[in-house]
Formats: C-alpha cells, structure tokens, sequence
C-alpha cells in the first residue's frame, strides 16, 4: 500500500514540476473522474462475510486513497456512494450505512480540511438522518473556499431526478419570466443540475467497478460525452494501482483519437 501511494505522489509532484511539452506527451488528464462504487456486497460474499463488513471495507478503500483521486491536476472527483433506488435494502444494513457515513465524516474532515478538498454532497437529502444532514453541512461549510480540490459525493442521488428537478427549475423560471423559454438550452440545464457546484460539472472519465457495463442512474446527462471504464475488480480492492491504470487508459484514449479535454 505504501508503494501505491509514494507512486502517486511522485506522479503527482512530476505533473506539477514538468513542462508543459512533458504534459503534452503524456496525455491529457482528466480534470473531472466519476465513480461508481459498484461490489462491495459481492466481496463481502466471496470471502462468507454479510453485507455490512462488505460496506466498511468500501469506506475503508475511499478513506485510504481519497488524497491520491487527484493526483496529476485532476481536480474534480465524484463519487456515487449511495443511490436513491439503496433504501429498498434491508433497513438495518441501510442503518449501518448511515451510521457509516457519518463516521466518516467525523474521522476524515480533518483531513479533507489539510488536503485543501472542497466538499459537496448532492442528493435529495429528504431521507437523510438529521445528524448526518448536520455534519454534511458542517463539512460544507469548512471547506467551501477550497478550489483546487473537490469531492463531489452523490448521496441519495437519481440522474433521473437529477434531470426532472433542473426542468422545473427551468420551467419555472420560465414561467415567473426570469427566462424566456426559446432561451433554454443545454449551457442553462447545465446551470440547473446539481453538479453546477464544480467548475467542471460533467465527468471526462467515469468508472465503475466490478465489471458492470453500464452507469445505471448516475450521472445520465453529465455523460453524454465521458469516457466509461469498466474495470472488473470489486470496489474495496481499488486501489491506487487501480486508479492510476484507469487515468493511464483515458490518457491513452486521449492520444490515440486526438481528443482534448
């Protein structure tokens, strides 16, 4: 694991001191990864443990290489961590995923806070447990000023929700006259959707663990143009190697069709 991370942080420290013919060589890096933190059950499965020793190992894979997301200049990391369709689960594994979650927030705002990581969460927040809406505010609030760094963590998030709130929003506007309707286009739904809190709101490269080929409800506008990078290991044994094979394989896809991001 020290390997992983000291390869991170020399890659790191290489993007911010090279040249820019250096960068260029290299390839483009994304300045917006998504990720779809898919299998936690199934490797609580394979190894005969119940769901929610799967969830922790999950949080334990974010919380060990949250610092190295952003490595090499990316500068927006997404991470869908539970979806609005989750709270058809059991009710006691949802309950410890809450419970998880607000651990999570306690333990790790100190070092979001010294990595200089904006913080947002998005989501419909109407099922969320009052303690932890407070601590998400808390942390919101802590971190709002940092720029060069931002976590954006889908919380009981629908890309389908995501869409039908940003139409009313527009529709509304519309309809009190603060925007006329043949003015409404993509740049303004962009404007509505709840990623508009990052300078780059749409996703250049998303992945998924597990195998799974398909974003299922994330993100389903922000997408139209991202690279999607399916990866078959299971989410709590992604770790910084994974990642840096995911950003090598978008840097390669960005050379071999001169795409720019």
């Amino acid at each position: 694991m020290l390997f992983i991370k000291t390869t991170a942080s020399q890659c790191n420290d290489k993007e911010e001191s090279g040249t820019t013919g250096e960068k260029e060589k290299g390839g483009r890096m994304p300045k917006h990864v998504a990720i779809i933190l898919d299998g936690n059950r199934r490797w609580a499965e394979k190894r005969g443990l119940g769901p929610s020793q799967g969830q922790e190992a999950g949080a334990r894979t974010v919380m060990e290489n949250v610092k190295d997301y952003f490595s090499m200049g990316i500068n927006t990391v997404s991470l869908f961590a539970f979806s609005t369709e989750n709270w058809g689960r059991p009710g006691d594994e949802v309950k410890y995923i809450m419970d998880m979650f607000e651990k999570i927030v306690k333990s790790e705002m100190p070092n979001l806070r010294r990595y200089g990581v904006k913080v947002s969460v998005i989501g419909k927040r109407t099922n969320i447990p009052e303690s932890l809406l407070h601590l998400i505010g808390e942390a919101e609030e802590a971190t709002k000023n940092n720029k060069e760094k931002q976590l954006i963590v889908a919380l009981d998030y629908s890309g389908k929700f995501d869409i039908l709130q940003a139409c009313k929003s527009l529709a509304e506007k519309a309809k009190n006259g603060l925007i006329n309707v043949e003015d409404i286009d993509e740049n303004l739904m962009d404007k509505e959707l709840m990623t508009s809190c990052s300078e780059f709101p749409n996703p250049d490269l998303l992945i998924r663990t597990s195998g799974e080929q398909r974003i299922s409800n994330f993100y389903l506008w922000q997408s139209a143009y991202t690279e999607l990078y399916f990866p078959s290991v299971l989410w709590p044994d992604f770790g910084g190697a994974e990642y840096l094979e995911a950003l090598d394989w978008y840097q390669k896809r960005q050379r071999r069709f001169g795409l720019r991001v």
